[in-house]
């Protein structure tokens, strides 16, 4: 394709939606969709319903960047710096609202505006290639889809800031504007170690639709991103003797297999492994299975690849944020099969593509019955912990600037005031305060002896135990 036919198509392509209308339409769904994402995040943490210890996690780093210094977090041991855990220091961006605002709540929140940004283009490049009532569908199936509800149902995680640039991205490939889809895909290098792998693949497919010079340079500036990030930054700030969170793909499987033969029996696995194949029927489904029509699907390849290769068993299933920054491909391939579906000479492709978003549209609504926005319709969700007013009394006797050592309970309740280490994990610091969430971990014991167990030598005195929380103090 010559570039004046390229400028050509590009020109088709951009022309506005018919209406005011239809042009603030998309940015209201946004609004809303941002509405219910924030909902299910604060809902979950202001009812202490604690999954993880990422948000602390996040908390930490973020809480380092918006007082510009390196992105240190001490839950993954003392003076960690999370460049050497995973590469993204796109997740600065919520630095400066968090220095406004210090409270775990403004990343939540945060968090829900960056994926609801994604809603605007899938919304605008459905209504301009299928139609306003089809792309109004499209629109809302991204929207309530269950990779998102799943991502804003646990904590925080950095491909939140990928889903809106994956989607400007490929309403931008949609619109056949080259210039703007590499504009916006060239960041992804920054939000994840993995997502230079999808920006290579964008390239492929820029390649394979025609867009060759475009195509090659982004395939190129993807794979050397990868290698750069994995060879070369990763290792410079990780600890001495550590790996990244992509060790785990070299390493046994537990029956002696090579990361090679793992690869070469992907696709059996993928047909006897339930979460695996769950997985890819799941994001085939939500598009009405119209996503394989597209050559677009290919971006989904690298982050499967990974994930299924991989020897932890959560990376296979639909759980948690790791379909997130899949909804925007699919959704994406979805318009584009669409569109070649009903330009094809098959009749009932033709008129099957016709009903298709209607049918996208109708899967998402039914998943939402089994995901997290059926939560929001459920009084239980916005009920306080009975263990809230506990737990505050408990805070309370910890100064701001303190040292802490803990377990999951009241992680997130603690990283945007004290040093927080997680239970077991906070040598060489020897901390002022240990507190136990989870009686369990005490294991029968003392919890002054408990806490004299992980640092010996040093003796502690127990200040409060009180609706379940143990707290003790160093003595100096």
């Amino acid at each position: 394709m010559t570039r004046a036919s390229d400028e050509d198509d590009g020109a088709r392509a951009r022309t506005p939606p018919r209406s005011a209308w239809e042009r603030a339409l998309p940015w209201l769904m946004a609004l809303v969709f941002a509405g219910l994402y924030a909902t299910i995040s604060v809902a979950r943490f202001e009812r202490m319903s604690v999954r993880s210890y990422d948000l602390g996690i996040f908390e930490q780093a973020i809480r380092h960047y918006a007082h510009l210094q390196a992105p240190i977090v001490d839950l993954e041991g003392a003076g960690h710096n999370f460049l050497g855990d995973h590469w993204n220091p796109a997740i600065a961006v919520y630095a400066p609202f968090y220095r406004l605002f210090p409270t775990p709540v403004t990343l939540l929140v945060g968090q829900a505006v960056a994926i609801a940004m994604g809603v605007v283009p899938m919304t605008r490049a459905g209504i301009r290639h299928l139609g306003r009532w089809s792309g109004i569908a499209v629109g809302l199936a991204f929207g309530m889809s269950y990779g998102i509800q799943a991502a804003v149902d646990f904590d925080i995680h950095e491909v939140s800031v990928a889903l809106p640039l994956l989607a400007f991205a490929l309403e931008a490939f949609l619109a056949r504007r080259w210039r703007l889809v590499v504009a916006y895909a060239a960041p992804l290098v920054l939000v994840k170690e993995d997502l230079g792998l999808t920006v290579a693949a964008l390239g492929v497919v820029l390649v394979l639709v025609g867009a060759r010079r475009w195509g090659a340079g982004l395939a190129v500036f993807g794979l050397a991103s990868f290698a750069l990030t994995m060879k070369v930054l990763i290792p410079h700030f990780a600890a001495t003797g550590s790996g990244s969170r992509f060790s785990d793909l070299s390493s046994p499987s537990g029956v002696g297999d090579s990361l090679l033969h793992r690869f070469l029996a992907l696709p059996l696995d993928i047909a006897t492994s339930e979460p695996r194949a769950t997985t890819v029927l799941l994001l085939l489904g939500v598009t009405a299975f119209m996503a394989p029509q597209s050559p677009l699907l290919i971006l989904v390849l690298p982050t499967l690849a990974w994930r299924f290769i991989s020897t932890n068993q959560n990376f296979w299933g639909q759980s948690f944020h790791y379909d997130l920054v899949l909804m925007p491909i699919v959704f994406a391939a979805l318009v584009d099969g669409v569109m070649r579906a009903r330009r094809d000479s098959w009749r009932p492709l033709r008129l099957y593509a016709r009903g298709a978003p209607t049918l996208a549209l109708l899967v998402g609504l039914f998943l939402c019955t089994r995901y997290p926005f059926k939560d929001l319709v459920d009084p239980a969700t916005y009920q306080p912990s009975p263990r809230t007013q506990a737990a505050e009394r408990v805070l309370s006797k910890i100064p701001d600037g303190a040292t802490v050592e803990t377990d999951l309970g009241l992680i997130a309740r603690l990283t945007n005031r004290t040093r927080v280490f997680f239970a077991g994990m906070a040598a060489p610091v020897v901390p002022q305060f240990v507190l136990i969430a989870d009686q369990a971990q005490l294991q029968g014991r003392d919890p002054v002896e408990y806490a004299e167990g992980l640092h010996p030598g040093k003796a502690y005195v127990l200040v409060s135990a009180d609706g379940g929380y143990t707290l003790v103090r160093r003595i100096s």
